[in-house]
């Protein structure tokens, strides 16, 4: 799947992936998710290796969509190695949690999240913020160029 198209969804919990595909489909966003549900896999994904090996570290996804309490390497530390490493460090990270621990919150722009949403509990809320995500992330931001191989 191509960067162009993809969207990294990060998330553990079936019912919220489903949620969020179906509101990503009603608000006509046709970027291909590529969804993983912990946070280990989130990480060999993005950088090419396990059972994501030979996929290329430096095609990231347009846009990260990344849940807090994940199994195996939590969100917060998912966040720290995105942005350590030079391939990834500008690709756009939302985080998208439940979690309304303001020590989640403040920890989360500290590692350089672009952006913090709680997930809404009603369906049409969730649409609503997928929608402005998507529109905001996926049409009027203007994204960092990609990183080129040395």
């Amino acid at each position: 799947m191509a960067s162009m198209e993809c969207i990294l969804l990060v998330e553990d919990n079936l019912d919220d992936v489903t949620l969020a595909k179906r509101a990503l489909k009603k608000n006509n966003i046709a970027n291909g998710v590529q969804v993983v549900n912990d946070g280990a896999a989130a990480l060999d994904f993005l950088f090419g290796r396990g059972e994501f090996e030979g996929r290329e570290p430096t095609d990231t996804p347009c846009l990260v969509l990344l849940d807090l309490k994940l199994p195996k390497v939590d969100g917060l530390e998912v966040l720290q190695q995105i942005r350590a490493d030079p391939r990834t460090k500008l690709t756009p990270v939302v985080v998208l949690t439940s979690s309304s621990e303001e020590r989640d919150l403040v920890e989360s722009y500290n590692l350089g999240a672009n952006s913090y949403i709680l997930k809404p509990v009603d369906f049409g809320q969730f649409v609503k913020a997928v929608q402005q995500l998507g529109l905001y992330w996926l049409v009027l931001n203007e994204a960092p160029p990609k990183p080129r191989d040395h």
